[in-house]
């Protein structure tokens, strides 16, 4: 997500610069938050998984915040489940990201009164030698049933597995990344993408404070050479808290040596209804350092194919000289948080910024 190279030139710290009639970036928020100004080419294919058939009902109200993976010859795809018992982390498996065996519940709550009796959802993870690492949201707080979406605080729970397909061992003894008072992850402190530099993990995490009755949301670095101790976090986002993204999905394109982060944004409508209305991309050439102003849409309603409202997490991957973008999204116009589907999109590489 950074600049991209032109011929002998830098355009705007983007890659390629390209300009096409009736593509055009969100120019205002009704409450004057920062909008996008750039397009990144980006071709929807559609609704690749839907929710409601998982097994023992485990996301018959929803499927979302996709998370892919690959191992072998094998995609792995967590998924949110909105289920009978809450919004839980389930497990899906393709052989060509578009053909899905759901294979159900991977994590199940937590007891009442665990900091996850009710979700255990959106995991991120790694592997460290023989060892899957497990990062998962979990909150004690959700809206009554049947849609018990989750509720302040989301904090960051650990898990680890021999398999991606589980089984996961909960380890509640990992405070992995512990909220702070008078800080940018007060009530947010969920995980996102881990990125391995050198014998050092940086992990591109949520972080989400209230002034007032107004939540302001941004993304933070968090770094450990331990995946079984508390992370060292940034004491600033890299990204003002006026940005309204959350979650994080990285990449980064060895060609053109530049780091890619796709996060989903928080727009607000004329009835200031806050909802996610857009994937957004920001881009690097050091990962460390990263600058708000160089950032792009990648989906909204103007370029899927079924979403016209609420369109959420990202994650991707690379597939050849593509890279695939898996998203939840509503079917339609609403802007629920609920009956979410998960789609599939294509940016060819080098990817390309349209204005």
């Amino acid at each position: 997500m950074h600049l991209f190279v032109t011929t002998t030139r830098l355009c705007f710290s983007v890659s390629l610069l390209l300009f096409a009639p009736g593509l055009h970036a969100q120019q205002s928020y009704v409450d004057g938050r920062p909008a996008a100004k750039h397009r990144m080419a980006c071709r929807d294919e559609g609704i690749v998984l839907r929710y409601g058939d998982g097994p023992d009902s485990c996301d018959t109200y929803g499927a979302r915040e996709a998370v892919v993976n690959k191992e072998g010859d094998r995609y792995y795809l967590f998924y949110d489940g909105a289920g009978k018992d809450g919004w839980i982390a389930c497990l899906a498996e393709s052989q060509d990201l578009r053909n899905w065996t759901k294979r159900g519940l991977m994590l199940e709550l937590g007891k009442p009164g665990s900091n996850d009796a009710k979700s255990a959802s959106s995991p991120w993870v790694i592997k460290e030698k023989d060892t899957w690492h497990m990062f998962y949201v979990g909150t004690p707080n959700t809206t009554p049933p049947p849609n018990r979406i989750p509720a302040f605080p989301y904090l960051t729970m650990k898990a680890q597995s021999r398999s991606l397909a589980g089984p996961w061992k909960k380890q509640y003894e990992v405070v992995a990344l512990p909220p702070k008072e008078n800080s940018y992850y007060t009530v947010t402190s969920s995980p996102g993408f881990i990125v391995r530099q050198g014998n050092e993990y940086l992990q591109f995490f949520s972080g989400a404070t209230q002034e007032g009755k107004i939540t302001k949301r941004t993304l933070g670095i968090a770094r450990t050479k331990d995946l079984n101790a508390s992370w060292k976090i940034d004491e600033n986002p890299i990204f003002p808290l006026d940005e309204q993204i959350e979650n994080s999905s990285v990449f980064f394109d060895a060609k053109t040596k530049t780091w890619y982060l796709f996060t989903n944004h928080i727009g607000i409508n004329q009835k200031r209804e806050e909802y996610t209305d857009a994937i957004w991309v920001y881009w690097t050439k050091d990962i460390n350092h990263w600058r708000a102003a160089d950032k792009a849409i990648v989906l909204d309603a103007k370029n899927s194919s079924w979403a016209k409202g609420a369109i959420g997490m990202p994650t991707v991957i690379q597939v050849g000289n593509r890279l695939a973008l898996l998203y939840d999204a509503v079917e339609g116009s609403s802007t629920s948080h609920m009956r979410r589907n998960i789609g599939l999109a294509w940016m060819e590489l080098p990817l390309q910024i349209v204005e």
